[in-house]
């Protein structure tokens, strides 16, 4: 697996995450399926089979960060304001009118909130361009034509 790029604050963020499930929510299954075992007969113990489920799914997120934290390259944010990069805000200009994104990681991506990752088509497309460069992107839509117009 080809390491991923990731701002600062989407590795933080990961590894809040994962702090958070070995410190804490793997004590509180434990504490939860001994309560449960307290009760007695485990192989009519709804409360146990829950638990024991809720421990499985911890632990195999705790896998998949682990995993994930340590294929990733942490990269400075929107450190060049002459080309497009991670944590770049691009100004655009396209068939729909004017738009506006920030390039962020993966984990950080909210195209609602013109969040688009580094790896969505339309940020693969704008990384490394410059102010005035003209994009062609494929979209649900078709094709689109986007000329950057600016690069904070």
């Amino acid at each position: 697996m080809p390491d991923q790029i990731i701002s600062q604050e989407g590795y933080d963020k990961l590894k809040k995450e994962l702090e958070y499930l070995v410190l804490t929510k793997r004590h509180e299954i434990a504490d939860r399926i001994q309560k449960a075992k307290d009760m007695g007969d485990l192989s009519e113990n709804a409360e146990y089979s829950e638990a024991k489920d809720e421990q499985a799914f911890n632990e195999g997120r705790i896998a998949e960060l682990s995993t994930m934290i340590k294929n990733l390259t942490v990269v400075q944010n929107g450190q060049n304001k002459d080309t497009v990069g991670m944590g770049s805000r691009v100004k655009v200009k396209c068939e729909a009118g004017e738009r506006e994104y920030e390039i962020v990681s993966f984990n950080e991506a909210d195209p609602t909130a013109g969040k688009i990752s580094n790896e969505s088509p339309l940020g693969r497309a704008f990384l490394h361009r410059k102010k005035g460069d003209k994009v062609k992107v494929i979209t649900p839509k078709g094709e689109m034509e986007y000329t950057i117009t600016k690069i904070e």
